[in-house]
């Protein structure tokens, strides 16, 4: 079996745990209103201290940027925590186990100081590099933004590995970029044959806004978007889980050789429905 057709291979299971476990959509959900939530709570403290008071950004005062950089950080956690709840549940199936809510916040909390590091490793960088290429020229924007990428795609796998294999921040980057080399067929495959596939489900979202506006009255276009809107939070949510879950699969497949004995030999006659 060549990169591309493991790639896809992996990209249709992972839909098939999504469909299978679909409580795992509680995570990115979850996510999300935790980090609205925060950043409710952090415009609110600007606006109570008068850090939102004010013209020019260049005259609001230093607490104006603490608040943000903290915010940053505090939903880079929110963010990695949630999706080792994810990670954790998926490969809990693909070993052929039946996983849980309970199972995806125990496997996150068994790693909150692996998260942590991790958090304040990436997030640094990453505030880092955004801050230097705000100031820097076209040129200079240019190649810190390669940077940045770079940065990103050598850490795709670094979540899995510090889950399982318990490395600090700089050994997880190393080893992530070590895992990537010897599947970046499959990640490329993968990742990009899950992101048409939501696209297409997407375009489906413009129907009734379309059938709202055919009908040409008011109420049958409030409820043609706020139908589609809702649908694709719904992908939304889909789409993230199975970005993770995908992941975990990738990552399982580099150090085991395996893919998943419990959806092997399945087709995509529909990749939502379990086995």
């Amino acid at each position: 079996m060549g990169r591309i057709s493991r790639g896809w291979q992996l990209t249709k299971m992972s839909l098939r745990v999504v469909g299978k476990d679909k409580e795992i959509l509680l995570f990115p959900l979850l996510s999300g209103i935790v980090t609205l939530l925060i950043l409710g709570s952090f415009l609110g403290g600007m606006f109570m201290t008068g850090t939102l008071a004010g013209g020019e950004s260049a005259d609001l005062p230093w607490m104006f940027y603490a608040f943000w950089i903290l915010f940053y950080f505090v939903s880079f956690f929110i963010g990695v925590f949630f999706n080792v709840a994810v990670i954790g549940c998926a490969t809990i199936r693909m070993n052929g186990g039946d996983p849980t809510v309970r199972d995806g916040f125990r496997i996150a909390f068994e790693n909150i100081r692996y998260i942590f590091m991790w958090t304040v490793f990436a997030a640094t960088i990453g505030a880092v590099l955004r801050a230097i290429q705000q100031r820097a020229g076209i040129i200079g924007k240019f190649v810190l933004g390669a940077l940045g990428m770079a940065f990103t795609i050598a850490s795709y796998f670094a979540v899995p590995v510090f889950i399982y294999e318990k490395l600090g921040p700089w050994k997880a980057l190393k080893r992530s970029v070590s895992i990537l080399k010897s599947t970046w067929g499959e990640a490329i495959v993968g990742n990009l044959g899950l992101g048409i596939i939501v696209f297409l489900f997407a375009l489906i979202g413009l129907l009734p806004i379309i059938i709202g506006v055919y009908i040409m009255t008011l109420w049958s276009i409030v409820i043609g978007v706020g139908i589609a809107v809702v649908y694709w939070v719904i992908l939304g949510l889909v789409f993230s889980a199975a970005q993770s879950v995908l992941l975990a699969a990738l990552y399982r497949y580099a150090t085991t050789g395996k893919i998943s004995e419990e959806f092997a030999g399945m087709s995509f006659a529909n990749p939502f429905v379990g086995k």
